[in-house]
């Protein structure tokens, strides 16, 4: 189960607004869903949560790019809302490394495992699932938290705060930014 919102700062405080992302595909998509809801080019924040198992903040203003967190990354890579999250430069990635790279491809072993390893490595021996990779990359996506934990700090959230948070942290991220009645409303 998700929850998305849309909270718009704006001079009379914080507007609040829930959200559908089925028609949102990528980052630019929900940079523009968030756009539309401040004329004005104030701050918007995209609230998102999967129950207790991610969250992700997305800060826009006005053209600015966005500016992201994600809590889990690995947990919000089996998501789709998620994947719009993880984009290449939050991760890390080099977006122009598009795996044409002859020697990368030399250097694939086939039968699924790396160079002078075994088929049981320690993930198959502990039971594990060989990592979590976002969708179509076949990379790894790190477990814990990625992208800009300082996000919210002007708006009153420390990083620490933010890294702290789970369970219901849409709705601690709106109660320490003074809109938890307005979120409320949409919720």
């Amino acid at each position: 189960m998700y929850f998305a919102a849309l909270l718009a700062r704006t001079e009379d405080g914080w507007e609040a607004s829930d959200t559908e992302l089925d028609d949102v595909e990528t980052l630019s998509d929900l940079a523009d869903l968030a756009r539309e809801a401040s004329p004005d080019e104030d701050t918007v924040l995209v609230l998102i949560e999967q129950e207790d198992a991610w969250f992700g903040v997305v800060r826009v203003d006005g053209e600015e790019d966005p500016r992201i967190y994600v809590s889990d990354a690995a947990a919000a890579a089996r998501s789709s809302y998620g994947e719009i999250l993880l984009t290449d430069e939050l991760l890390g990635r080099d977006p122009g490394d598009d795996g044409d790279d002859l020697d990368a491809l030399d250097a694939l072993d086939l039968d699924g495992t790396e160079d002078g390893e075994s088929d049981d490595d320690e993930d198959d021996k502990e039971g594990g699932d060989g990592g979590d990779t976002a969708a179509g990359t076949g990379e790894a996506v790190p477990h814990g938290p990625v992208g800009d934990a300082e996000v919210l700090d002007d708006l009153g959230v420390s990083e620490k705060e933010l890294r702290s948070m789970s369970g219901d942290a849409v709705g601690e991220i709106a109660e320490a930014l003074g809109a938890s009645e307005v979120l409320e409303t949409v919720r």
